[in-house]
């Protein structure tokens, strides 16, 4: 991760961050990752297991993992995955833990067991462990910063950078009291594999309502709704003009939003009316909508798994 990222700190966004006329309301945030898999078993025990995940519920076809009562990934089982290719589609999701000492916590237990640990970063605004699960996803554990130590500028940017995170104070801050992640775990943000930034830049800002909180030039765009540092990122820098994904390849199926209340699906589905954007209202009232790259965006109000 820190090699692809090295070159991030160097540039600047300037006078070019994009506040959209329409914006999501600040609550609504990432909340559902849905993954296509070959091997159920062994990603259900991967992500319990060793990430840290709940397991709310279990079957041949679907499994459901979260943190406290809340969904954050579902897996989906395909029969005869096409061959790993170059697509679009996630380049990791990101858990977001509440504290340095979980963080701490994980990373311990993640050196204790073996994890398949490829990285770890500071941000500035942030200190992230990455992983790999067994059928090739990304996945970042995180933490962020007090919000006084993050680098805010004047027009709404938020700069990050990318050093080598101290992995000794975040192993010192742990309790090594490790039950899984934290209750108030959540999704903290979706990072994207595109064909193409510009396009991704006006959906995301122009239809989804979300501002753009750093922009990367050629490489990489980050989105956010309120004040956060990026809820979405984006970049190219291994799916610069591929295809989007097919029905049966491995990898994501569609993540979701969640957002406080139906009055915030109703306000969108109106923004997306006077746009004429084309998408879909279930028999639930959820909304879906497919990005320029092919990925399937779902907004909902946050489910509880109800033990």
């Amino acid at each position: 991760m820190v090699n692809f990222m090295n070159f991030i700190q160097k540039k600047k966004l300037g006078k070019n961050v994009i506040f959209p006329d329409f914006q999501l309301s600040e609550k609504t945030r990432p909340g559902k990752v849905v993954l296509k898999v070959v091997d159920m078993k062994e990603m259900v025990q991967f992500y319990r297991d060793i990430i840290g995940l709940k397991l709310f519920e279990n079957n041949e076809e679907r499994s459901i993992l979260g943190a406290g009562q809340t969904p954050l990934l579902q897996l989906q089982k395909i029969n005869n995955p096409l061959p790993l290719t170059q697509k679009t589609g996630l380049y990791h999701v990101a858990f977001l833990l509440p504290t340095r000492k979980d963080l701490g916590n994980a990373l311990y237990h993640y050196v204790v067991n073996q994890a398949p640990v490829i990285g770890g970063s500071d941000h500035g605004y942030s200190e992230s462990i990455y992983l790999t699960d067994p059928e090739g996803n990304g996945i970042e554990v995180y933490r962020d910063k007090p919000v006084d130590q993050w680098d805010i500028r004047d027009d709404g940017e938020i700069v990050g950078i990318t050093k080598e995170m101290d992995a000794q104070g975040v192993i010192d801050g742990a309790d090594r009291d490790w039950y899984g992640f934290p209750a108030e775990t959540k999704v903290g943000h979706v990072h994207l594999k595109v064909a193409k930034l510009q396009p991704t830049e006006t959906f995301y800002t122009d239809s989804l309502g979300l501002s753009l909180k750093n922009n990367f030039g050629s490489e990489a765009k980050f989105f956010a709704t309120g004040n956060y540092h990026h809820h979405i990122g984006s970049n190219i820098w291994m799916s610069k003009d591929t295809p989007a994904m097919e029905e049966n390849d491995l990898g994501l199926a569609y993540f979701s939003f969640y957002v406080e209340n139906h009055q915030e699906l109703d306000r969108l589905e109106s923004h997306w009316q006077e746009k004429k954007l084309s998408y879909q209202k279930d028999k639930k009232g959820n909304l879906w909508i497919t990005d320029p790259n092919g990925i399937e965006i779902k907004f909902e109000i946050t489910p509880v798994i109800h033990e």
